[in-house]
């Protein structure tokens, strides 16, 4: 009995010990697997800032593809700001928008934004603005470096060259890209030695003004153009801001639309038929060289854009109501020009046909006239400015209009006449203005170098692309 009973206490301890090791070896097991999620967890989860995301989670923290909630948890709250912090931190932002104000020579704007901060004086970064900012203002002279209005340039451009080895291919078209066209490394390049000239843009409105007599009568007057000394105000304009079907596989632009970022830019068809979106012509060019120096621009001030009416408006067909996209076009059109007059753009006629209006009938200006204003006039809004075709003036005279098709025209809500001469001339009457307009195109680059001599070394302006001037 007692080598029995040895024997069965022998096998229950050696089974004893094997539940015990296997217990042991389980109690391990689920400390490394405890110690692992814990490793796992922290290198997820750092500070709350990994990028890294689980599978099914989204980096939003809503629920993923497993239908499980994949919220990060364990991130830190951040500290609530003191009211004293919010403030400095409001007056910093506004300080930004004030201070770019201030760079466009509104100071005006400025000072108003900085006054209307709550008890601004007792912010110190806010009245050391201020101080600089009246300062400044306290140094302005009318038109800046001009004496009178007379003096400013308005220069112009067609649509730019985007790609100059389709534009300057040696076909029958060469010629008239050659005479009429700028290439866009040239017009940043001018842009360029404007503003290290000193030059600012500025709106054609600000250049003359109605203004009101004590009588309560209506005249034009010469703007209130407030720049440093050494500024030169300046106007710019675009003709054919249509981008016609024949220049169609030639390097243009085909088309103004808004970017993702609802900024003003154009579109390209390339060599695979695919549409690029970027900086093919003077708007998108314009604005990025704005962002990058905003004192070229007088309180946000852009350029002026031509529109012709016979093949529709900023690159859309508009002209076509049997096209497919006809309403489409015209709400793109009317989209478009929206951001753009919020911005700082301009826009004016240049004629629907662009025939020569000193030529053209009377009956036929009114058609024209009549016929712009209802296929174009209706998309941009209403404009006061009318850009001549070719430049040539309705009337010859250099006293007052005083022919029937400026009466039309003035009826018509034309108030700014723009021709095209080699230097500045200006016409202020009481009621209309003429502006004459400087070419910067190959003609003038070529042919009549001297006369852009006081804006440009146009051995640093002329594309090495461009061909050679033949008349």
């Amino acid at each position: 009995m007692k080598e029995q009973r040895s024997s069965y206490t022998n096998k229950n301890r050696k089974k004893f010990n094997k539940i015990l090791l296997l217990a042991i070896e389980a109690a391990l097991i689920c400390v490394i697997v405890a110690v692992y999620f814990i490793y796992m967890k922290n290198f997820y989860h750092k500070d709350g800032n990994s990028n890294t995301v689980k599978t099914g989670q989204n980096s939003s923290g809503k629920k993923g593809s497993s239908g499980k909630n994949t919220n990060v948890k364990g991130t830190p709250t951040p500290t609530p700001l003191t009211e004293e912090e919010k403030r400095e931190k409001e007056a910093k932002e506004l300080l930004e928008k004030a201070n770019l104000s201030a760079m466009q020579y509104d100071y005006d704007k400025a000072i108003t934004m900085v006054k209307g901060f709550d008890n601004y004086t007792q912010v110190k970064i806010l009245t050391d603005a201020l101080s600089g900012y009246e300062e400044k203002k306290s140094t302005l002279k009318r038109f800046g470096a001009y004496d009178s209005a007379s003096q400013i340039n308005h220069i112009f451009f067609h649509i730019l060259v985007a790609d100059d080895s389709k534009a300057f291919d040696g076909d029958y078209k060469q010629k008239g890209y050659n005479y009429y066209m700028t290439t866009i490394s040239e017009f940043n390049a001018m842009l360029q030695q404007l503003y290290d000239q000193g030059y600012v843009l500025v709106k054609l409105h600000d250049v003359s003004k109605k203004g009101k007599g004590k009588d309560g009568s209506v005249s034009f007057e010469p703007g209130d153009i407030m720049l440093p000394p050494d500024k030169k105000p300046l106007v710019i304009s675009q003709d054919d801001v249509n981008y016609y079907e024949y220049m169609t596989g030639d390097g243009f632009a085909k088309r103004i639309v808004l970017d993702k970022d609802n900024s003003p830019t154009t579109e390209m068809v390339m060599d695979d038929g695919s549409v690029s979106v970027g900086d093919y012509d003077m708007v998108p060019l314009l604005e990025k060289f704005i962002k990058e120096h905003p004192d070229f621009s007088y309180k946000g001030a852009r350029a002026i854009l031509a529109l012709t009416g016979y093949e529709g408006a900023l690159g859309y067909r508009t002209n076509d109501a049997s096209s497919p996209t006809y309403k489409q076009d015209k709400e793109s059109v009317k989209k478009i020009v929206k951001v753009m007059k919020e911005r700082g753009w301009e826009f004016a006629s240049h004629s629907y046909g662009h025939r020569n209006m000193e030529k053209a009938t009377y009956n036929f200006i009114v058609k024209d006239t009549d016929r712009w204003e209802k296929e174009v006039g209706s998309l941009i809004g209403p404009t006061d400015i009318l850009i001549f075709p070719f430049g040539i003036d309705i009337e010859t005279t250099m006293g007052h209009y005083n022919s029937d098709k400026f009466k039309y025209l003035k009826k018509s809500g034309f108030d700014y006449f723009c021709g095209v001469f080699k230097e500045p001339w200006m016409q202020i009457k009481t009621d209309y203005v003429r502006m004459t307009r400087r070419p910067m195109d190959g003609q003038a680059m070529l042919e009549f170098p001297e006369r852009l001599k006081d804006l440009f070394d146009l051995s640093k302006v002329i594309d090495p692309n461009r061909p050679k001037w033949e008349k």
